[in-house]
């Protein structure tokens, strides 16, 4: 069996970048994903960036990272953010075609010398005294490496809740990662839980567009990499609504159904990526909260309904969706 020099596990934005990284440093490079279509998939928002992660970004494409490249060649929209503030607090955000974003991170991938692609299931670390000598997959077969590096996103021991059902799932319709968590475990590490949630996708033939504002992007577009010469692809708008009243009455109605207030949750909320159940529960005085629907992509009704995503049976979610002017 080949001996490597550096093993990523999990090929999300981190582990994209890892192994390019790697790879680009003249370290043979094998990089493990449970399923190769999903390679630098989105998985939440169709969006890159934002006030913190935007910085991030071109952090990245200034050490020379593809991100912000990829990010530049598959953005539908370009929208700067804070501009009525100091240039400190500024941002930008792209809305990206997710097919496409995907599909180019992997080719980038596939085309990088000192670079492998498997499609595996990583189930532990191969130790020997007390250095990591590579990592063991689903088949029983060992895969040597000098440095093995996790960037294992949600799968770990990964759970989905909707109301009182939980289901083990590293993202929607994948497998969780059980076995690598549970041999850091017998390796000593504590392993915690941290909480995300997303909403359910919209058809854009259901939504009556007349309700909503229209959100267009920048006039004229600002690039995230240094290299980026053009904007390729046509940009379209998002549109901004907001929850209603009777939005607000049910989730207080049926707050008791939901795993973070019911107990089945005890991870740690992300901070900017607050549920709909906390907005409301703890935001009382506020009447409304803000809805943004963003298109997934240019060749796809799907459309992402940003604020409304919660961990509520899924009856009452339908209501919820329903009881949002436009969404009806």
């Amino acid at each position: 069996m080949k001996q490597y020099d550096v093993i990523v596990v999990g090929a999300g934005h981190a582990g994209c970048e890892a192994a390019l990284a790697a790879a680009r440093m003249g370290c043979e490079t094998l990089v493990f994903s449970i399923a190769l279509d999903s390679v630098a998939h989105m998985p939440c928002s169709p969006s890159v960036g934002g006030i913190g992660k935007g910085h991030l970004v071109k952090e990245i494409d200034a050490l020379g990272g593809e991100m912000a490249r990829v990010t530049d060649l598959t953005a539908i929209q370009f929208r700067r953010l804070n501009t009525k503030k100091g240039p400190a607090v500024r941002g930008t955000r792209t809305q990206n075609d997710k097919v496409m974003y995907r599909t180019l991170m992997k080719h980038k991938l596939e085309l990088q010398p000192n670079l492998e692609l498997k499609q595996v299931l990583v189930e532990s670390l191969a130790v020997e005294g007390a250095r990591v000598v590579g990592v063991v997959d689903q088949f029983g077969v060992f895969w040597g490496s000098r440095a093995v590096v996790l960037a294992t996103g949600t799968f770990l021991h990964g759970l989905i809740h909707i109301g009182t059902r939980s289901i083990p799932s590293g993202r929607a319709g994948e497998f969780p990662s059980d076995g690598l968590a549970d041999s850091l475990q017998t390796l000593g590490f504590d392993l915690g839980r941290m909480k995300t949630g997303t909403p359910a996708r919209i058809s854009r033939g259901s939504i009556d567009f007349t309700r909503f504002r229209e959100q267009a992007g920048d006039d004229e577009p600002r690039p995230f990499s240094l290299v980026t010469e053009t904007i390729p692809l046509p940009q379209v708008p998002c549109y901004i609504g907001s929850t209603s009243k009777r939005t607000h009455e049910l989730v207080r109605s049926h707050i008791h159904l939901s795993p973070l207030y019911n107990g089945t949750i005890e991870g740690v909320s992300a901070r900017y990526c607050p549920s709909l159940e906390d907005k409301i529960m703890k935001f009382p005085h506020r009447d409304v909260h803000q809805i943004i629907l963003e298109p997934e992509g240019l060749e796809t009704e799907e459309i992402y309904a940003s604020g409304t995503g919660n961990s509520l049976p899924y009856e009452i979610q339908l209501k919820l969706v329903r009881s949002i002017c436009g969404l009806e």
